[in-house]
């Protein structure tokens, strides 16, 4: 079971995302899936997140107890639920929303310019989409395949075409991301230095 947050503000997608990510995995990988969501009193810039838990079994308990991925999209989220991430789980932020404090050792942070890409690419609104073409790429927690037949029924057809664009800039940075690390496992112990995802 994988137990999964996304958190930001209003009007980043960040509901969207957590259904996306759903129905994906229930349909396409053919796995199970819950999604919960909270919003603030605001229709946008007020906090919401999504709790998505996934299994390859029936979900009998359908909300995040300690999530094993957290995805914060905005300082706030970061602050309010950066505490609760798992140890030895996986922490996703946007490179120019979140400054992090020290994590340790006991999470894998991971940075994303998510909202850059998305600004680059003509529209800020589908900065979550790049995000989550990053998170497919990093957690593998859903499959490429699902997610690319998921979005098209998930977004507005005339957003289509720029929605895909995103997600695929996200996938890419985050398989750049994995090669650098996968290859920074290879050095030898004295050519090795510290590396930290970004």
């Amino acid at each position: 079971m994988t137990e999964i947050r996304f958190a930001g503000f209003g009007g980043q997608g960040i509901i969207r995302s957590g259904i996306i990510i759903g129905k994906a995995v229930s349909i396409f990988d053919e796995k199970f899936a819950t999604m919960n969501q909270s919003f603030g009193p605001e229709a946008r810039g007020g906090a919401c997140s999504a709790q998505i838990v996934l299994s390859d079994e029936q979900v009998l308990y359908p909300y995040v107890t300690v999530p094993d991925i957290l995805v914060a999209m905005s300082q706030e989220a970061y602050t309010t639920y950066e505490s609760e991430l798992g140890e030895g789980g996986i922490l996703i932020i946007d490179a120019d929303l979140v400054r992090p404090r020290s994590t340790g050792a006991k999470i894998r942070l991971y940075t994303v310019p998510a909202t850059r890409f998305a600004e680059e690419l003509g529209n800020r609104i589908i900065a979550n989409v790049a995000m989550l073409g990053f998170f497919t790429a990093v957690t593998g927690v859903v499959s490429l395949e699902a997610m690319k037949k998921t979005i098209p029924s998930l977004v507005p057809p005339g957003f289509l075409e720029m929605n895909l664009k995103a997600f695929d800039r996200g996938y890419a940075y985050g398989q750049d991301v994995l090669a650098g690390e996968k290859a920074e496992k290879t050095k030898s112990p004295l050519k090795r230095r510290n590396y930290h995802v970004r």
